[in-house]
Parts: structure tokens; sequence; C-alpha cells
């Protein structure tokens, strides 16, 4: 066995051993987190604003802090990026990650010394509890990639500003600097499909044994492999065992994937964003993500049924039931305080605490007061997928409200498949079935007949590239929204 090999499965044994710590105590770990929060921000232009001196409690916490999003935090930012100290978190930011902003444009959330660390660690114990629950460490020998943005940042009032995975690239450990791919100058270029062909030509004689990225942006490397070496990706990699992921739900590429590699690999996925390292997969046994309930975010959670209200409740950690739908609210070290990412999560699991990600507070359909989430919509064509045997590039969902004639309205999926089954109208019977059996409200729409059942709509190979080529959000951490309550995307798909 390699000395690497024997490094990693000794540091696995203790990162879990350390992760089993807090998360077993996880009301104890928050309070902690929370104090510790309260008590350095106390100074900042952010604590002095909203009282944090007078913040002993949660309860006072709610009652002087206001649930916000980046918007009616914008001011706030504006002057952190600025250059101005002590605004949101105290001194300046050492980074600010820019982000495509999928509901308010671009963004530009800020990272401190503080909550940097928690970016690398948790990407890191995502592989050591892989490696402890499996006893696999052998992929730990070859080369890895991850697809990302450019490393490249840009220096604005003594900070450096860049994409989230540029700026964590700057962080990759010294021990695995050897094994990483792409080279510093192919992971510089910024036109996404200009990199991804040179990826394929520094890769294609590697022995790649750990390949990430968001899933969409892989399939394309994965598609540009094989026609660079008219093998599978299997076979051209042989020793190619883990695919890490975030961003996405895998289900849907995951039968693509397994016939482009021509067998199944193990996975991992993650929970990443400019705002904080929220979650990663611990266990390949257990459904869900560990949420991570020691690294600088204090966490609280709305029901998503009640979160437009007038004074929704704010629960914490101790208050969270499996199985319900909650936005997800956090205060984090790098000065995020009562702040609304967007992302709507449900719990699997309470011991430990496990999330899955079930879709975007502002992504959902309810044209009708159907309240359709992604959640709803991935498995529906899951389910399809696994009884049709077809796969897909991509997908997203909208309504149509103005159809034709004198039709009802409908739920209109448009899907760019990997090659177009026959029995379309059997596909689409089969998922809203589906839709059905999941939502009760949209069952009593399709029963009343203020809907009818859902259409496919089959789009052209490419469609969903060229849109985002259209958007300016060609790979790197971009990803097209599950399904939306308009119809701005699944138009410009269709022109």
């Amino acid at each position: 066995m390699f000395l690497k090999s024997i490094g990693a499965k000794i540091l696995a044994k203790k990162a879990v051993k350390s992760i089993h710590k807090w998360a077993n105590n996880p009301i104890e770990t928050q309070q902690k987190v929370f104090n510790t929060l309260i008590s350095e921000a106390k100074n900042t232009s952010f604590g002095k604003d909203h009282h944090f001196h007078k913040i002993q409690t949660h309860q006072d916490f709610v009652k002087l802090v206001s649930v916000r999003d980046y918007e009616e935090l914008k001011d706030y930012f504006e002057r952190t990026a600025n250059g101005e100290e002590n605004v949101l978190w105290k001194g300046k930011p050492a980074y600010i990650a820019k982000t495509s902003g999928t509901t308010s444009g671009a963004k530009y959330i800020p990272i401190t010394k503080q909550s940097m660390p928690s970016h690398i660690e948790a990407a890191k114990n995502a592989l050591l509890c892989y490696i402890q629950e499996t006893g696999n460490v052998d992929f730990v020998n070859g080369k890895m990639i991850f697809l990302q943005g450019s490393p490249v940042l840009e220096v604005k009032n003594g900070i450096n500003i860049g994409r989230l995975s540029g700026i964590v690239a700057h962080f990759v450990p010294k021990y695995l600097q050897k094994n990483r791919l792409p080279s510093w100058e192919t992971n510089c270029i910024d036109d996404w499909e200009t990199k991804v062909d040179a990826i394929v030509e520094e890769t294609k004689n590697e022995n790649m044994t750990l390949i990430g990225g968001i899933p969409s942006w892989v399939q394309m490397y994965y598609e540009k492999l094989q026609v660079a070496s008219n093998l599978k990706v299997g076979e051209l990699f042989k020793n190619l065992q883990l695919f890490v992921y975030g961003g996405v739900n895998y289900e849907p590429y995951r039968a693509k994937f397994e016939e482009m590699i021509g067998r199944r690999i193990d996975s991992i996925e993650l929970y990443p964003a400019s705002e904080g390292f929220f979650a990663f997969q611990d266990s390949q046994k257990e459904k869900g993500m560990l949420l991570l309930l020691n690294s600088g975010i204090f966490y609280e959670f709305i029901e998503a049924s009640k979160f437009y209200d007038e004074n929704p409740k704010r629960l914490t950690i101790g208050e969270v039931e499996t199985g319900v739908n909650y936005v997800m609210i956090i205060s984090t070290n790098a000065g995020l305080w009562g702040y609304n990412i967007g992302d709507t999560v449900q719990f699997t699991s309470t011991k430990p605490y496990r999330v899955i990600v079930s879709g975007r507070i502002k992504h959902f359909i309810s044209a009708f007061g159907e309240h359709v989430i992604g959640k709803e919509v991935e498995q529906a064509i899951n389910e399809a997928m696994k009884k049709f045997h077809f796969s897909i590039s991509e997908f997203t969902v909208a309504p149509q409200t103005n159809p034709i004639k004198d039709e009802l309205p409908y739920h209109e999926w448009l899907i760019e498949f990997q090659s177009p089954p026959k029995n379309l109208i059997e596909i689409a019977d089969f998922m809203d079935k589906s839709m059905q059996g999941q939502n009760t409200y949209y069952r009593d729409l399709i029963e009343g007949r203020v809907l009818q059942p859902l259409k496919i709509s089959n789009l052209e190979e490419g469609s969903f590239n060229n849109y985002m080529k259209s958007q300016g959000k060609l790979g790197g951490q971009n990803k097209v929204p599950r399904l939306s309550d308009n119809r701005k995307i699944a138009d410009q798909l269709l022109s």
C-alpha cells in the first residue's frame, strides 16, 4: 500500500471521530456557534445597528435581526466591497465571491479568514468519511480533476474577488497538488468550451481516479472524451472510482453517466455555496447529507408553506422534523445575518441531522395554487427514466397559462433527451400520475379540470447549452433552474 493510502486511512479515522463528537451533540454545538458569532460581531456596523450587545438568546436575535435576502443586505455588502472595515464582520473579508445569482443577478458575498477554512475542511472530510466507511482508498494514488471556474482573481479595494470555485483552487493542499488536474494554465482559460477541450487533452492519457463537478458540465467533458478517444470513459480511465458533485441532483444524470462510463461508480454529494459549505454526504448507505453544525454557521429554518406569512416562526435545529420543506436561514462568520440563501431543504434524519436540497423558494410553480417544488419534478422524471429506460441531458418545467384554442392550461416539461423515446405520451402520463401522487394540490387541479395533465416538449440536442451560452452562463458553477413560475426560460428555449 502506498504511504499516501496509509496516511489517508489514519486521517479518515481521526476525522470521523471528531465529526461524531459534534454531530452527537447538535443543540449544544449550535449554541456555541451562536454565542461566538454574536460575541465576535457585536462591534461591527451591523452588530451596533442591531444591538448585538442585548442579544442573549435566540428569541432576542429574532426580535432584533429580521430575515433578509441579498437585496435587503445590499448596502452592507457594497460597503464591504468598497473596502470599509468592520461592516458585517471584523476587519475586511479575505475574499469576495462573485456568484451568478439565480434570483438577484450578480451577487458579491464576503468570505473571511474565519469562514474560508470550512470550505476546504468540508470537502476533505467528505472524502475521509467515504474512506472510513468503505475502506476504499486507492483513488488517492491516482489523478483527480474538479471542473471549476477560473482561479484568476481581481483585486479591488485590497480584496480578492472571483468565483468561489476559483478561490478554492488557491487552497488545494500540497499533498494533492501532484495528483490534481488540470494544469493552472488550463484552469485559467475563461471560455468554457475551449477550457473543456484543453482539459480533455490533458487528462485523456492520465490515470484518472476521481472526477468532480456539476453533473451537466461533467457530462460535456465525458462526451468530448468519448469523441477524442472513441472509448467509453471507464475504458479510458480503468481506475476511475469516484464522482464528487454538487449544485444539482445527480439522479437525472446517473443513467447516462453509467452508460458513458460503462459501469456504476460511487458518488459523493456536496452542498457548497458562496455563502458557506453547508453539508456533505457522509455515508453511502444513508439518505441525505450531514448538516455541518460546527463550521461557523448558525441555522434557522422556516416552513416553506408558511414562509410568506406575516411572522413565520424561525426554528432552531432542535425544533425541525423530517420530511418537512424548510427555507434555510443562515448567520455566519463571514458576516451574513438572518440570511435567506433561497434554498429549501428537507431533513431525512435528525440523529444525526441530514438534509436533502428540495428546491428553491423562488423556483416553484404555483400559477394555479399547485405549489410544485423541485424535489417533486425530479422524483417524477427519475421514476420515469427507470421505468421506460431513457436518459436525458437536461430539463426544466414551466406553466403554460395561455394554451392554444380551448385547451386547459398545463405544465410544460421541456426535456433534452439523449435519444428521444417514441412513447412520449405514455411517459408524460406516467410522470403526471407521479406528480399527482406527490402533490395533492396538483391532483385536485387535474381532477377539478383546472389543469390538464402535463405535456412534454422534446428539445433539440444542445438546446440548454445554447441557452446558457446566450445568458453568459456556460460552464463553471452555473446551472439551469429545474422549474419556474413563468415562461421566461421556456420561451427562450423554444425560440
